[in-house]
């Protein structure tokens, strides 16, 4: 969602997971929710702590609406206010002061960190896939309100052209008015800090496809085959995520060219050692005539190669391929999955 420089008021804000928890909490007041917290575990309490310190007003309508889906009726509620003090005051006396000032030292950190702070925290290449979408002037403007150190990681990300221009944008940036900045900041609380967490459980699979994509192809069918057996759309998910050695016959002719650009010789020349005739010969057709030769070259010598330098070879190119679509450099193409293995 483009969030531009026009102003917007934001909505009322939308409750999701330990903070619908902790609104409850608050509402309850101290001797019903010490009761409630009594059964939850540390790392529980920690996360709805964090929730409620964040949580800022909820209305009536909302706090009615929350008991409702749980089959309670709170008609003559009022509105609340979630904050640091009035969790602090909820866990008195159900924790040791300890732990409680523990807890409360972390949470009031992170309420007080402000957007900026925040979005710096967040991976690179997400920031760089955000902004990607976003106008120039708009992610140029956001890069200057972040980290120095978090700008420079997401701009290595960027494709050279967009970083050159959104350089050029930052030098001769002007300052932005008070409510302007205010509606931006509103803005991307809504749509980048919230839906990043909404999207917490896709975010799941993503890092699970890239721990298997590391794998060892036996352990990671082996893998695949257990999880369809039991949780087969989770499966299914996880399979449309991953990338091979086998699937860079799928990439189209340009982006086969742009990988094997990026990737040294004598990889390339230990990745197909072991491979089909039909692989070999499209990986060769996507390298420079001098590059191919050398490389045919080297295929052609008898020496033995150790099985475990071939895989780390393999999985050096899979890696770089992953990173190149992540920056929007190239396209992986997982939707023909009829393509039998060729090693």
């Amino acid at each position: 969602m483009s969030i531009g420089i026009s102003s917007r008021t934001p909505g009322p804000k939308v409750l999701k997971g330990p903070e619908r928890v902790a609104a409850l909490l608050l509402a309850m007041g101290k001797p019903a929710a010490s009761k409630v917290l009594k059964h939850f575990n540390s790392d529980e309490i920690r996360l709805v702590t964090k929730s409620a310190a964040l949580l800022g007003q909820v209305t009536t309508n909302q706090i009615e609406a929350l008991v409702d889906e749980f089959a309670s009726n709170f008609s003559n509620g009022t509105d609340l206010v979630g904050n640091a003090s009035e969790i602090e005051k909820l866990l008195s006396g159900i924790l040791p002061p300890d732990q409680v000032s523990d807890i409360m030292n972390e949470v009031i950190g992170n309420a007080n960190r402000n957007i900026w702070d925040r979005i710096s925290s967040v991976s690179e290449n997400v920031i760089a896939a955000y902004l990607m979408k976003e106008h120039p002037q708009t992610a140029a403007l956001i890069l200057s309100k972040v980290r120095p150190s978090c700008a420079a990681k997401v701009m290595a990300q960027m494709p050279q052209k967009l970083r050159n221009s959104l350089m050029r944008r930052m030098l001769s940036m002007k300052p932005v008015v008070d409510e302007t900045m205010k509606n931006i900041e509103a803005t991307l609380h809504e749509d980048f800090m919230t839906n990043f967490s909404k999207n917490a459980g896709a975010d799941s699979h993503a890092k699970m496809a890239d721990i298997i994509n590391k794998m060892e192809r036996d352990h990671m069918e082996d893998v695949l085959t257990d999880l369809a057996a039991v949780r087969p759309k989770s499966a299914e998910i996880l399979k449309s995520l991953l990338f091979t050695f086998d699937d860079i016959i799928k990439l189209a002719p340009r982006d086969r060219t742009m990988l094997f650009d990026q990737i040294q010789t004598d990889r390339v020349v230990l990745a197909l050692k072991g491979t089909g005739e039909e692989f070999r010969k499209i990986v060769l057709s996507a390298l420079s005539s001098r590059v191919r030769r050398m490389v045919e070259h080297e295929l052609g010598g008898k020496d033995p190669v150790p099985h475990r330098d071939v895989i780390e070879a393999r999985r050096a190119i899979t890696d770089a391929a992953l990173e190149m679509a992540a920056r929007g450099e190239i396209v992986i193409n997982s939707e023909n999955e009829d393509e039998a293995s060729v090693y």
